[in-house]
């Protein structure tokens, strides 16, 4: 039997061309093998796995909009919040990976896949600037940029609250709860981390944060957030608060706003910077307004 006619008799809530959909973006594997194929012939003891995300199921493209920046050696893309960075079990298409792929190709050379090099990474839920080395002799050197501290990033946060302090510095060691899916700073066994905050605006149930992470570690600024008594408004994994003032919010409140750093092939200084997303700002002058 077709896959494409195996998993809507397995899944009943899923029609045919809904099933298509989710084959062509990814989200099918079978014998743990990622396939793409409607038409893959399946045989008795097959293992067909299917993931959902829950998002769009057509493809998210990049438009010149969202290019920040752009040599023969370096892209900078304003992620929009909701997009993955990297390929997942539900999808491959539409990923800003797969995303820069078909943006780069060249259309004389449809064979010869583009040269990207992922050196930094965002949540799915937070918005900003993220940058990619698209040539073999950026690939080194930026991964060293990175490694050693040398990229000045700065985030928007929107958080719970207000810190006891208008600025401060957090260290501390942070670890994954895998039980949890979460990070928590620990005594022993984690990865330093330190996040620099200062008040931006500071309002009656919230605060807005300039936060500079000297650090790259997974959900650093989440945690570190949390530990502070001031969790992301919308991150619910963290104590975030849903609901605020009436308002609901759709995701934690983190925009990766400012990228600074040596150009890696030139070393001149190459600065980039983004205005906060819509949401995040309509969220800002909602509870702005709120007495």
């Amino acid at each position: 039997m077709r896959l494409d006619q195996f998993l809507p008799q397995g899944v009943a809530a899923l029609s045919r061309s809904l099933v298509r959909k989710v084959i062509d973006i990814g989200g099918v594997h079978v014998n743990g093998q990622r396939i793409r194929t409607a038409s893959r012939m399946l045989a008795s003891g097959d293992l067909v796995e299917l993931y959902l995300d829950h998002l769009p199921l057509v493809p998210w493209r990049i438009s010149s909009q969202d290019v920040v920046f752009q040599d023969n050696y370096l892209i900078v893309i304003n992620k929009p919040a909701t997009i993955e960075t990297q390929p997942t079990h539900a999808r491959y298409k539409g990923t800003l990976y797969e995303a820069l792929q078909v943006y780069l190709q060249d259309p004389f050379r449809p064979h010869q896949k583009p040269e990207i090099g992922m050196v930094q990474r965002l949540d799915r839920s937070t918005s900003g600037l993220i940058v990619f080395s698209i040539h073999p002799k950026a690939h080194k050197k930026m991964t060293e940029l990175f490694k050693d501290g040398h990229v000045d990033k700065i985030y928007l946060a929107l958080v719970s609250g207000q810190p006891a302090s208008a600025h401060g510095e957090i260290r501390s060691l942070l670890a994954r709860s895998r039980r949890e899916n979460r990070v928590h700073s620990v005594t022993t066994g984690g990865k330093p981390a330190i996040t620099r905050y200062r008040m931006k605006s500071r309002l009656n149930s919230c605060s807005l944060l300039e936060v500079q992470i000297l650090t790259g570690r997974s959900h650093q600024i989440r945690a570190h957030m949390a530990e502070l008594g001031c969790p992301l408004l919308g991150d619910q994994r963290y104590g975030g608060p849903m609901v605020l003032d009436g308002m609901m919010i759709s995701r934690p409140m983190l925009h990766a706003q400012r990228l600074k750093f040596l150009h890696p092939l030139s070393a001149q200084p190459l600065e980039v910077s983004v205005p906060m997303p819509a949401d995040m700002d309509q969220a800002l002058q909602f509870l702005k307004e709120v007495k």
